[in-house]
């Protein structure tokens, strides 16, 4: 592959771009990073309907995604972002194989889960959760993130901030946070409430954090990749979306077409997320226990 002047991240493809006008059939098709890891791990899903056209499918993601990707389906190989491109006959960026794929909401690919745990990974998160249980232990095993990157364009309409869960945590149940980051004075804020175990020491790559979800009953998110990635592990997840959401989630439905273990909490108005929370907490008092 070339690089483009002072713009390390576009690369050029050797390969003409595929929107399913030509046939895959003993061909290499390169499908390839292009938006936000959320982004990513949702367009997986189509790897294996590729696969079965005769494709053979190159999988190119951030690094913290090759262990993941590598367990679809259908990947012939993975090749992380920055690494030289391996040769291919055709190109496709993950957020245009909908269209490629002549998508509708009858024919979403929503078979979970598309993602495994590496069992190395499994195995780990198996032995650090069961230390961490209690013979008093009561409820669910609950994984929460409340924020994303602060250089999405839209996080401040998305994020929560850590204080607006605390009703949440009179909840009978075993807390788990799945944030890598923190923003300023959340660490202090979950260090003050002992029930919420914070893991983002060991949460290396996406591996690990689909590692550490496996081992939950329930992941509670906001609009981020760790709400994608529980999808497509097959994972019971709730989303918290704002009034005007993603496109993806559409308008006033509670579930998506797109994961059939998730349940959608939505804003009925701009920025006020004390409704949202509480209809969480209702809904996580009647969640049984494991």
């Amino acid at each position: 592959w070339e690089l483009l002047g002072n713009h390390p991240e576009v690369a050029i493809f050797t390969g003409p771009l595929w929107l399913g006008d030509a046939p895959l059939a003993g061909r290499t098709l390169l499908v390839h990073h292009e938006q936000g890891l959320g982004d990513t791990l949702q367009m997986l899903r189509y790897v294996p309907l590729l696969a079965a056209q005769g494709a053979r499918v190159i999988v190119q993601v951030p690094a913290t995604l090759t262990a993941l990707a590598a367990t679809v389906t259908g990947v012939a190989s993975v090749v992380a972002v920055g690494e030289p491109l391996p040769a291919h006959d055709l190109h496709c960026p993950c957020m245009s194989l909908p269209l490629a794929c002549r998508t509708t909401l009858a024919t979403i690919p929503a078979v979970v889960p598309y993602l495994a745990v590496p069992d190395a990974v499994g195995t780990t998160w198996r032995t650090r959760l069961d230390d961490t249980r209690s013979d008093e232990r009561a409820g669910p095993r609950v994984g929460l993130t409340w924020s994303g990157s602060t250089t999405h364009r839209n996080d401040r309409q998305r994020s929560v901030a850590f204080g607006q869960l605390l009703p949440l945590l009179d909840m009978p149940a075993e807390f788990h946070s799945l944030q890598k980051e923190y923003r300023p004075g959340e660490r202090e804020q979950l260090g003050a409430h002992a029930r919420v175990h914070d893991w983002s020491a060991s949460l290396d790559t996406l591996a690990d954090t689909a590692g550490l979800i496996a081992q939950l009953d329930l992941v509670i998110a906001v609009d981020t990749a760790v709400a994608h990635l529980a999808g497509a592990l097959g994972k019971p997840v709730w989303l918290l979306l704002p009034a005007a959401p993603d496109y993806r989630w559409l308008l006033e439905r509670s579930d998506s077409p797109w994961y059939p273990t998730m349940r959608l909490f939505r804003q009925h108005s701009a920025g006020d997320w004390a409704p949202v929370i509480d209809a969480l907490a209702g809904a996580l008092h009647e969640q049984p226990g494991p």
